[in-house]
C-alpha cells in the first residue's frame, strides 16, 4: 500500500480525524507526525532489548492518547494482540513502509562546527535509515579536516556531490544569517528535504519540505505537559 503525506490538519486529538486514508491517498500531517513519534519510541525501545510494547506505554512516551494510538495503528492493519501488545520489530517495519522510510537515505550535513560534528558522530539518523555521506563548510580552516569518517568539503562542491551521492536530505547546522543562501543552493542542487537547525525562517518552493528543529520549542512543549 502506498501513502503520501499531505499538508493540512495537525490535530493530536482522539476524535474527529480519520486515521488512515485509502491506499494511494495522502496521510494528513497529524497522522504522519504521530506515526513518526511512535517510530522514535519503538526504535529506542528495541535498542533497550524490548520485544513488545503496549499502546499505554506508547502513550506515556509520546503524550498521545492511547485510544488515538490504537486508532492510528488499526487503520493500517492488525498489528497488536490483546494482552500482549505490539511486536516492536513488526511495527517498526510497518511504520517505515507507511512513511516511505524503508531502506537507506543519504544526507549532506552543512556546518562542521560543534553542532555539526556532534550530529555526524551521533547515531540518531542512522537508527532510522539515514546516512551522512558528505560534510560541508565554507571555513577554509575546516575544509579538508576530518569529521568522523568524512573529509570536510567546501560548499562550492555541493551540486556535484548531491548528484554523485544521490543525496535526498540536507541538514543545516549553520548560523541563521547563512541559512537562507545555503537553502537556496541546496534546492538549486535538487535537494527537496531540508532539516534546519538554525532559527532562520526559510523561504523555499512549495515542493520542498523544511523541518526546523528548535530545542526551545521542544522545551515549551514539554513544559506544557508539566503545567497542565
Amino acid at each position: 500500500m502506498n501513502y503520501v503525506v499531505r499538508r493540512g490538519d495537525d490535530r493530536d486529538s482522539s476524535a474527529g480525524e480519520k486515521a488512515a486514508p485509502a491506499p494511494g491517498e495522502k496521510l494528513s500531517l497529524g497522522v504522519a507526525a504521530r506515526l513518526s513519534r511512535y517510530l522514535q519510541v519503538l526504535t529506542q525501545a528495541r535498542k533497550m532489548g524490548k520485544e513488545t510494547i503496549s499502546s499505554q506505554e506508547l502513550s506515556e512516551y509520546t503524550h498521545v492518547n492511547s485510544t488515538q494510538i490504537r486508532r492510528d495503528l488499526s487503520g493500517f492493519g492488525k498489528f497488536g494482540k490483546r494482552g500482549v501488545g505490539y511486536s516492536i520489530d513488526s511495527l517498526v517495519s510497518q511504520i517505515r513502509t507507511i512513511l516511505h522510510t524503508s531502506g537507506q537515505h543519504n544526507i549532506a550535513l552543512f556546518g562542521a562546527g560543534h553542532l555539526g560534528t556532534a550530529i555526524a558522530a551521533s547515531d540518531i539518523f542512522a537508527d532510522h535509515g539515514f546516512r551522512v555521506v558528505a560534510v560541508f563548510d565554507v571555513d577554509e580552516n575546516k575544509v579538508g579536516s576530518s569529521v568522523g569518517p568524512h573529509t570536510v568539503r567546501h560548499n562550492d562542491e555541493l551540486k556535484a556531490v548531491v548528484e554523485e551521492e544521490e543525496i535526498v536530505v540536507a541538514v543545516l547546522a549553520v548560523p541563521s544569517a547563512a541559512a537562507q543562501a545555503l537553502a537556496d543552493a541546496v534546492v538549486d542542487a535538487g535537494v527537496r528535504v531540508i532539516f534546519n537547525y538554525s532559527e532562520a525562517l526559510l523561504q523555499v518552493p512549495p515542493e520542498v519540505t523544511v523541518h526546523t528543529s528548535s530545542p526551545a520549542v521542544d522545551l515549551l512543549y514539554a513544559l506544557y505537559f508539566y503545567l497542565t
